[in-house]
């Protein structure tokens, strides 16, 4: 059996700038929304017009960026706390079921909580540790596919995106679980864009949004001068740029900012 293995690579333009109302009317789901990338995504998404439903085990920080989107003046956004590390597939159902009947239907839904673990070799990694890692950054997306690609089979324009990292695309040595797991995201987001074909309403993609100041980079990098990096509210409107119209033809694309030879992590 033969089939092409070519790697589709493509970047998001320097100069994009959003429409203001490219998401009007949508709904998106962000997960890790209570900080970070997570909520500069959720309020980026919600400032061009969409319904964020705002996914997080930290309520308390949840119902800040609830209250921020409001403030704002943007779409009334969706509460749904959630922790990734402890739920199964029940949940996720009761998720898309309460979704369904709430707003009828899914746009987006960017796959973004992720867990870090430790940074070590793989021969002393923590068994237990390992496991809990994939299991947020890999069972969780399965299993959030998994429930919500019906919901996401109702929109014109359904989007399903990876928050990746250059960690997994190419290996590096002590990224441990973390590696792995996004090593495993870039496949299932392929296999996924394989499955649904290129008639799909629903387009898959990945993206490397760089090196930012977040707290999973400061918890990576503790020495590091954080405060020199890139803000995620400064990231997050350019990774709108799948979300659009652009998106059509990015079906299993994996999406980098700029090339760089940094080791991750976003």
């Amino acid at each position: 059996m033969s089939e092409d293995n070519h790697i589709r690579e493509a970047l998001i333009p320097q100069d994009y700038a959003p429409e203001a109302d490219l998401l009007a009317g949508r709904t998106v789901l962000v997960t890790g929304a209570a900080a970070g990338l997570g909520r500069a995504l959720a309020q980026a998404c919600a400032g061009r017009g969409a319904t964020v439903v705002l996914v997080d085990k930290d309520l308390k920080q949840l119902e800040a960026v609830y209250d921020a989107i409001e403030t704002a003046g943007h779409p009334q956004p969706v509460l749904h706390p959630l922790n990734l590390e402890g739920v199964g597939p029940a949940d996720y159902l009761e998720l898309a079921s309460a979704l369904d009947r709430e707003l009828g239907r899914l746009d987006v839904l960017i796959h973004n909580a992720a867990m870090l673990g430790e940074l070590s070799p793989m021969h002393q990694y923590d068994p237990e540790l390992w496991a809990r890692t994939l299991h947020v950054n890999v069972n969780a997306p399965f299993l959030l596919n998994q429930a919500l690609l019906g919901l996401l089979q109702r929109s014109d324009r359904g989007r399903i995106l990876f928050v990746s990292d250059r960690a997994g695309r190419r290996g590096h040595a002590f990224w441990g679980a973390y590696g792995v797991s996004k090593f495993a995201q870039e496949g299932m987001m392929e296999t996924l864009a394989a499955e649904l074909g290129e008639r799909s309403p629903v387009r898959t993609m990945s993206v490397d949004p760089g090196v930012m100041n977040t707290a999973l980079r400061r918890q990576g990098y503790p020495g590091e001068d954080s405060a020199s990096l890139p803000r995620p509210d400064d990231v997050a409107q350019r990774l709108l740029y799948p979300l659009g119209p652009a998106g059509d033809a990015l079906q299993g694309v994996r999406l980098s900012l700029a090339s760089g030879n940094g080791k991750g992590m976003s």
